[in-house]
């Protein structure tokens, strides 16, 4: 009887919200709902106290007041007060919310304060008095809280740049805009976004859309906009393409042309005569002190678009990468394993005065995406989980069910089994009637690496669902499982990569059939490629083994490669008919491009995306890996692969070696001194913003700043939010725009690797060179930004930071050792070197440096201790590789009997 189909969680596309339209005024269902919500805030805020006060009482009861209720039995009276205090609670949270909102509504002060732990009832309070306020003034609305009501979605406009240090990005735009002039203040009154957006859009909930247009757009008087609040008079604001009451233009028209043609009129109010004078005092003051020709200022704003395009096109192909790297979690973490293993190795050759080679365009895209989405606890979860259940299964002489399907979400590892069986060892459950074993997340956590051998090692992700990621196990259809669709071969080569690198499998070979060459260079232990299947298929037939016996065999500890064949290329009849009698009788795996038929499973991936495998029920977003990705992660693990490294580049120099005003140290945990700290919960973005534009000396486009913080994607509002909160904080003397639009860090700004430098530069020139070394060394505490939170960073990879800094830290120690050992301060040397091994502690050149330092004490008891510590990381390191053939020679040199001592140890 075949298995049930299992459950599937289908993600339903989200239709797009359509732009709210103006109204002319209050309508009768605006009256109606205002009246019931007036009704309803009377009711709450005062008809709940005198109910509570009439039938309940205080909120606070006698028994409440007596100490002994802490100690005493619990009765019914004090159950009934506990319940009657938190009612007033409730009614008190509500009372704040209400205030917070008529305040935020009269006074126009824009977005509410929130009110902690307060969501749903702020947002009750939010709609009530908005719908009460309707019945004032149309203009006293609050605006709805961001987070629990979605701003009103802006209509098709077109936004054009004027000199602004944050530029929209411009498609075809039509000839003429509208704009509208801001009107001087009539007595006490001035005009905010709000009302121009009721006067000019017939809503003044539909401000947010005037904001955006024209946020940090240079003005005439050369302020911005930067707060949604603050307006002045004489601005030239862009309008959406449906506003009334306003003033078409020219699209390309300068906004200080604008400003002499249109002027302050009678048709939005206010004194025409004062707003007239009013801004021609602005535009004449502006030209009499600067006298710059509006063709300067074109070609400034020409600059500025061009920079703008750059670094959307800059960021659109970072997340392209992204979109599918960082999706493939568990294949990221795999990847990033094996990269690291790699570049440890070429941690082992590396020569003085040079860094690892470091990957470039796509392939340094492709780190980092593969940093953004790695999803490391998750492979952990899978690979000790499914070795815990090998394990206890063998302990009890049981067969290992098989495995279809798993599931992997933050909350639980789930496997499908066939048949069921209603008793998992722990601390598996069952569930479903035994059809599905389960392992909670939280339980996985708890548990230690497991030294049994790999039951399911064909699982591999087939795409992601709206909860997790969905795998099947290769080896389960007993069959053939026929791949089809226009993406087919996308789909086999994240199969292959994510097979070549996971950590839940041990001894593999994957054969690649037709395409993959390429994909040699990731696991050439594991991967190997073919050009077809009648090249592969004798090796196959003469190796097939039974499945029974191999998964005993596997949770035994048996040293059986497992097998997968994955071919692009369609099998002819006879090849057909010879694999599908392969596969029903082999373990192994095979997946199969073409028209097969009898095949077991089919995989259909569509045209946008989704994978469907009818036989089990599955419907997700497939995970592939496009031609473009695939190349990308070729030519990274080929960077990995070169020996020769890069010179590593020379500092600029700085003036002077005094405090600086803001240091922002990353020679260890990232600190920011100098600065007050931020309020909860935005520390992290924005010491993370300081530090790449510390590292970026040059100048950064906020575009390109957007896609680096959020590579998954941002609204321009929070972006420039960000950035403005940072500006403020550091303060005009500390962040400024230059011409092209970057933003650039002030003078006296400084990060501790820029001291760092300075001071091994002048260590070259000046006669106090090991002063000034160990000077430098002193400022490394720890590896570069730890303490980082996860997740944040991943541009790191594709910037030459990580590889200058352990190099030049790396070299600085090793020339200081030198000096010290030639000087005969063996103790120094030794310090010099502990120093850097705090941040480069895989370059073994730096191992290699201490052993020689730490004999040059004299003291072999010192020495025996360094070794002993050096094996020992070497067998634990988490990307293996053991010790370098070059430090385990000088080893057998310095102290001939380590070998022996090591074998006691690990013998005792």
């Amino acid at each position: 009887m075949p298995p049930r189909q299992p459950p599937r969680e289908q993600a339903r596309a989200h239709g797009r919200r359509t732009p709210s339209r103006a109204r002319p005024g209050r309508t009768p269902g605006d009256v109606v709902a205002g009246l019931a919500a007036l009704v309803a805030l009377v009711a709450l805020v005062g008809g709940v106290p005198y109910a509570l006060l009439t039938f309940v009482g205080p909120p606070v009861s006698p028994e409440l007041l007596d100490l002994g209720v802490l100690t005493s039995q619990v009765g019914p009276s004090t159950i009934l007060a506990v319940l009657v205090l938190l009612v007033w609670l409730a009614w008190f949270q509500l009372l704040v919310c209400v205030v917070v909102e008529v305040y935020a509504g009269v006074r126009r002060v824009g977005m509410p304060a929130r009110v902690p732990l307060s969501g749903g009832t702020q947002a009750l309070a939010n709609k009530l008095v908005s719908a009460a306020l309707l019945l004032f003034t149309a203009g006293a609305m609050v605006a709805p809280i961001a987070r629990l009501a979605p701003a009103p979605a802006t209509p098709a406009v077109t936004t054009v740049a004027y000199a602004a240090p944050i530029v929209e990005h411009v498609q075809e735009a039509p000839r003429t805009k509208k704009v509208y002039v801001v009107q001087p203040p009539h007595g006490r009154h001035h005009e905010s976004l709000w009302e121009i957006a009721e006067k000019c859009l017939g809503d003044g909930r539909r401000y947010p859309e005037i904001y955006r247009l024209n946020q940090a757009k240079e003005q005439p008087d050369g302020s911005r906009l930067r707060m949604a609040d603050l307006i002045r008079p004489g601005w030239v604001l862009d309008m959406p393409d449906d506003a009334k009451n306003v003033h078409v233009v020219p699209v390309d028209q300068p906004r200080r042309q604008t400003l002499r043609e249109h002027p302050g009129r009678a048709h939005v109010g206010g004194d025409a005569t004062v707003a007239r004078n009013a801004e021609q005092s602005v535009t004449q003051k502006r030209e009499a002190k600067h006298r710059m020709p509006e063709q300067r200022t074109e070609q400034r704003t020409e600059r500025r678009d061009t920079a703008s395009r750059q670094a959307g096109q800059e960021q659109g192909a970072t997340f392209d990468l992204a979109d599918y790297l960082a999706g493939a979690s568990l294949a990221a973490a795999g990847l990033l394993v094996v990269l690291a293993r790699r570049r440890r190795e070429q941690l082992w050759r590396r020569v003085f005065g040079r860094r690892l080679a470091a990957p470039a365009d796509d392939a340094a895209r492709a780190e980092a995406a593969l940093r953004l989405g790695a999803d490391a606890p998750g492979a952990r979860v899978l690979d000790v989980g499914l070795r815990l259940l090998g394990a206890e299964l063998a302990a009890r002489r049981r067969v290992p069910p098989t495995v279809y399907a798993a599931h992997l979400s933050p909350r639980t590892l789930d496997l499908w089994i066939h048949p069921p069986d209603a008793d998992p060892p722990a601390p598996w459950t069952a569930q479903d009637g035994g059809q599905v074993w389960r392992l909670p997340a939280h339980e996985a956590r708890l548990l230690e690496d497991q030294p049994g051998g790999a039951p399911y090692p064909g699982l591999v992700s087939i795409g992601t669902d709206a909860s997790g990621r969905v795998l099947v196990d290769l080896e389960a259809a007993q069959g053939l499982i026929n791949v089809r669709g226009p993406r087919t071969t996308a789909a086999l080569a994240a199969i292959a990569v994510e097979l070549a690198t996971n950590r839940w499998s041990d001894r593999m070979r994957v054969t690649l059939v037709g395409f993959g060459d390429e994909l040699t260079a990731i696991a050439p232990e594991r991967i190997r490629a073919v050009g077809g299947l009648a090249e592969v298929l004798p090796e196959l037939e003469a190796g097939a083994a039974p499945r029974g016996e191999v998964l005993t065999g596997r949770v035994s500890g048996s040293p059986r490669v497992a097998h997968y064949l994955l071919s692009a290329v369609a099998p002819t009849q006879e090849e057909a008919r010879r694999l599908a009698l392969l596969a029903r009788r082999d373990t192994a795996g095979y997946v199969v491009a073409g028209d097969v038929p009898h095949a077991t499973w089919t995989l259909e991936i569509t045209e946008d995306g989704l994978a469907r495998i009818p036989e089990l029920g599955f419907e997700v977003k497939a995970q592939l890996l496009p031609r473009r990705h695939y190349r990308a992660l070729v030519d990274l693990f080929r960077t990995a692969d070169r020996l020769d490294g890069e010179p590593v580049t020379a500092p600029e120099p700085l003036t002077a070696l005094q405090r600086p005003a803001v240091e922002i140290r990353i020679l260890g945990p990232v600190e920011i001194a100098g600065l007050p700290p931020l309020e909860e919960g935005r520390m992290a973005l924005a010491t993370e913003l300081l530090v790449y534009l510390a590292t970026h000396p040059g100048g950064v486009h906020p575009v390109v700043l957007g896609g680096v913080l959020w590579p998954r994607g941002v609204q321009d509002m929070v972006r420039d939010a960000t950035i403005g909160r940072v500006a403020d904080w550091l303060g005009p003397e500390h962040l400024r725009v230059d011409e092209a639009g970057r933003l650039v860090l002030g003078p006296r700004v400084r990060t501790d690797w820029m001291l760092f430098r300075e001071m091994v530069r002048r260590s070259h020139t000046g006669p106090s060179a090991a002063v000034l070394l160990e000077r430098a060394l002193s400022l490394v505490r720890g590896p570069l930004l730890s303490g980082r939170p996860p997740g944040r960073y991943a541009w790191l990879a594709a910037e030459a930071l990580e590889y200058d800094v352990a190099a030049e830290v790396a070299d600085t120690a090793h020339r200081l050792c030198e000096i010290r050992l030639a000087e005969g301060e063996p103790d120094a040397a030794v310090a010099a070197v502990r120093a850097a091994l705090l941040l480069a502690t895989d370059d073994e050149g730096l191992w290699r440096d201490l052993l020689r330092a730490t004999h040059a004490t004299g003291d072999v008891v010192r020495l025996r201790a360094v070794v002993e510590a050096l094996t020992r990381r070497a067998a634990s390191h988490p990307y293996g590789g053991g010790m370098a053939p070059e430090t385990e020679a000088l080893i057998e040199e310095l102290l001939p009997t380590w070998r022996i001592h090591v074998v006691r140890q690990s013998s005792a």
